[in-house]
């Protein structure tokens, strides 16, 4: 079959690689109809990970059933289903407690696996005609049948519930405000899902030469902050008669860029220990990495950052971190969609077949209009 392989940094190449098969009675081969580029793809993209050449990439995948192991009980070949990115047995602890973004069986040694990523176990990427799922009874999402919503659904696999997972970890209130750093695809999420969730008002914060992302955030109901037209906290203060907000998302993670193009590690947890209130809420989705082979300097190279700590803890601010436990969230985000009450495919910017994948993580890495939310479809 074709799939997305990574060959080293800034090279990727569609090549033909072993189809999928049955490892275990429990798994299941998907036939995968959508599979999107997510910006967590470029950290391993631009040599930012410990990521070795021949990864299939690939962690936000939908697809069609196609062959089933004999230990399968409720999925049947033919179901529409959507993947977590998260990797889960189902029985361990932490799984047992729906903290599947940290399953404790399927990557020995590692809290959580995931497709198609650095460190995050043996389970081969999307970005591909099929994929093997293991533990699929409890890994598969069924979806209705049919094409409709297949962008929204393609969501649901990662980005609808990080940005939603983000917002869950401050505990937002309706009728409080909270700020998103970042306005890429989970920023979005982010502020999407607090506006569902009754927040009063969310601001937006980044800066994109063609402003799409940050018309974007109107669109759903959000104020953008062009954090290169000013302090971004200045800002929100002036906006919230110099209080901040109830409430953050870091939706950036480790490669923050400064308005002057200088790469600050810490710059988005700062910004956000500023800009909320004493006692509020930061939740991070934003990936960091233990250990960054580009990093700025040699503390960030092992993944230890200067942070403002006296400022958090001195304003009393709660700090929840970590990747989404998406398990927790997508049954009932795709029952919203099912329903009519979202459609968060607004983030899709381009459709592209899967042999157009080298040009697009080009565009891409180096954020150009049009490239922001990339969907790929295997099938065309």
């Amino acid at each position: 079959m074709r799939a997305v392989v990574y060959e080293g940094p800034h090279n990727v190449a569609v090549n033909e690689v072993d189809d999928p098969r049955i490892e275990d009675p429990n798994d299941v081969v998907v036939q995968v109809t959508t599979t999107a580029i997510c910006g967590s793809d470029l950290h391993m993209y631009e040599g930012r990970t410990a990521a070795e050449p021949g990864i299939v990439f690939g962690h936000e995948n939908m697809g069609v059933i196609v062959e089933t192991g004999p230990g399968v009980a409720s999925l049947r070949v033919g179901d529409r289903v959507s993947m977590p990115f998260n990797v889960a047995c189902g029985f361990c602890r932490n799984c047992r407690e729906q903290r599947t973004g940290f399953c404790l069986t399927v990557n020995p040694g590692f809290a959580g696996g995931a497709y198609g990523y650095v460190s995050m176990g043996p389970y081969r990427g999307g970005q591909a005609e099929y994929l093997r799922v293991p533990f699929a009874d409890f890994n598969c999402l069924k979806l209705p049948p049919g094409t409709e919503h297949e962008n929204d659904y393609a969501m649901l696999a990662d980005v609808f519930p990080t940005g939603y997972h983000g917002v869950a970890m401050t505990g937002l209130r309706p009728g409080e405000n909270l700020t998103v750093m970042g306005g890429g695809p989970v920023g979005l999420m982010a502020a999407y899902s607090a506006v569902l969730i009754g927040a009063s008002e969310v601001f937006v914060v980044d800066r994109v030469p063609d402003r799409l992302r940050l018309r974007l955030a109107e669109s759903i109901g959000a104020t953008p902050i062009d954090f290169s037209a000013g302090d971004p906290v200045e800002q929100i203060r002036d906006r919230t008669a110099g209080v901040g907000t109830d409430h953050g998302v870091d939706a950036v993670g480790y490669q923050a860029t400064a308005p002057t193009g200088e790469e600050q590690p810490a710059l988005i947890l700062d910004t956000l220990v500023e800009v909320v209130r004493a006692t509020g809420a930061i939740g991070v989705v934003g990936l960091y990495l233990s250990a960054d082979p580009g990093a700025p300097d040699e503390h960030s190279a092992r993944g230890e950052l200067l942070l403002k700590v006296g400022k958090l803890f001195e304003k009393g601010l709660r700090l929840g971190t970590g990747q989404a436990n998406v398990k927790t969230y997508n049954a009932y985000l795709r029952n919203l969609i099912m329903a009519g009450r979202t459609t968060p495919s607004f983030v899709v910017s381009k459709e592209l077949p899967l042999d157009a994948a080298p040009e697009a993580y080009e565009h891409f890495d180096r954020r150009e209009p049009g490239y922001s939310k990339v969907v790929l479809k295997p099938a065309a």
